[in-house]
C-alpha cells in the first residue's frame, strides 16, 4: 500500500495514430483485459474508449481515439474530430505507429497537429517483433526528423513486450492529482456499450468488404431473468437489404455464428451465463444521417 508521506498520481493519457496501428490492442495490454474491441479492419474504434489503469500510487485515463483518417461520410467526420478534440485536454500524447509500415500523409497530417500542442507526446513504435532491430533505428530518426518527441519507446502491444517500460515512462511524467474513478472501474462506458461493441466486433471478424463499416449495434435491453442468467437483446443496424441478408446468412447460420461467438465474450464481461438474441434492421445510409448517428450512439454533443 502506499505510505502516507507519498503523494497520489494522475493524468489522461491520449493515444493516437493511424488506423489499424494497434491503438485497442495496446490500450487492452495495459487493462490486461478486453475493454475495446479489435480488427484487422481499418476504423474499428469509432468513439472514444477510456480505460482506467489504477495502481496504489496513480490512476492513468488511457483515451483509446478513432484512427486519424480522411472521412468519406459524416461518420467518418465524426471519428476524426473525435479523435483530434483530445490533444488539447489530456497530460501526455502517444503517437502511435506500425514500424512494418512505411511513414504515410496520415501520419505526417497527426505530426502536424501534434506540433501546435503543448502537451509531451511520446512516440511508440508498435510490432517491433516484426522488423529487425538494425532497422529500427533508421525508422526512429525518419519521425524525429519531422517532429521532436519527448520520449521514443517501441512495444509489441500484441504480446506485451515492453509495455511495462512505457507504463514506467507514462508514471515518471505524471504529477500529483485525484483518483477520479474507483480503483475497481476500467471503462468508463456503461457495460451495454462494450456489450454492443463486443457484438460488432464479431461482425467485423466474420465480414468483408463494404459489410464491416456500414454496421452498426444498439443494445435493446439487459434483463436479469434469474441468479445466473441475463438476457441481452440487440439490434444490429445495416445500411442496405443485401447487407441484412448477408449479415443473417443461409438459413441464419450468419446472425447464429455472430451471436455465439459474441455471447462468449459477453459471458467474460459480465461474470455471467446470457441468453443473446439479435435481431437485424435497415437504415438507409445512417452514416451520413445526423438523427440517425446521434441514435446510434455518435454524438457530437458528448465532445
Amino acid at each position: 500500500m502506499m505510505n502516507n508521506n507519498e503523494k497520489f498520481k494522475s493524468g489522461f493519457v491520449s493515444i493516437v495514430g493511424r488506423p489499424n496501428v494497434g491503438k485497442s490492442t495496446l490500450l487492452n495490454q495495459i487493462m490486461g483485459e478486453k475493454i475495446t474491441i479489435t480488427s484487422d479492419k481499418a476504423q474499428t474504434t469509432r468513439n472514444r474508449i477510456q480505460g482506467i489503469y489504477t495502481t496504489d500510487e496513480e490512476q492513468v485515463v488511457f483515451i483509446d481515439t478513432p484512427g486519424i483518417h480522411k472521412p468519406k461520410h459524416q461518420l467518418g467526420q465524426f471519428m476524426v474530430d473525435s479523435a483530434l478534440s483530445t490533444l488539447n485536454e489530456v497530460d501526455m500524447v502517444l503517437f502511435m505507429i506500425n514500424v512494418s509500415e512505411k511513414m504515410g500523409p496520415g501520419d505526417r497530417f497527426i505530426m502536424e497537429r501534434l506540433r501546435n500542442i503543448h502537451t509531451p507526446v511520446f512516440l511508440v513504435l508498435n510490432q517491433i517483433d516484426k522488423v529487425h532491430p538494425d532497422k529500427l533505428l533508421p525508422i526512429i530518426e525518419a519521425y524525429q526528423n519531422e517532429m521532436e518527441f519527448d520520449e521514443v519507446i517501441p512495444v509489441s502491444a500484441i504480446d506485451g513486450n515492453n509495455v511495462d517500460r512505457l507504463l514506467e515512462v507514462i508514471s515518471s511524467y505524471l504529477e500529483e492529482g485525484p483518483q477520479y474513478y474507483p480503483s475497481d472501474q476500467v471503462s468508463d462506458h456503461p457495460e451495454y456499450f462494450i456489450v454492443q461493441e463486443l457484438i460488432r466486433e464479431k461482425v467485423l471478424q466474420l465480414t468483408r468488404e463494404e459489410i464491416p463499416h456500414s454496421v452498426a449495434v444498439i443494445t435493446e435491453s439487459m434483463q436479469r431473468e434469474s441468479e445466473n442468467l441475463i438476457e441481452v437483446q440487440a439490434t444490429i443496424v445495416v445500411e442496405r437489404s443485401s447487407q441484412k441478408g448477408i449479415i443473417i446468412g443461409k438459413q441464419g447460420s450468419m446472425l447464429k455464428e455472430i451471436g455465439t461467438r459474441a455471447r462468449k465474450d459477453i459471458e467474460i464481461l459480465l461474470g455471467n451465463k446470457i441468453y443473446l438474441e439479435l435481431w437485424v434492421k435497415v437504415a438507409d445510409d445512417w452514416r451520413d444521417t445526423p438523427r440517425d448517428l446521434n441514435r446510434f450512439g455518435y454524438k457530437d454533443e458528448e465532445y
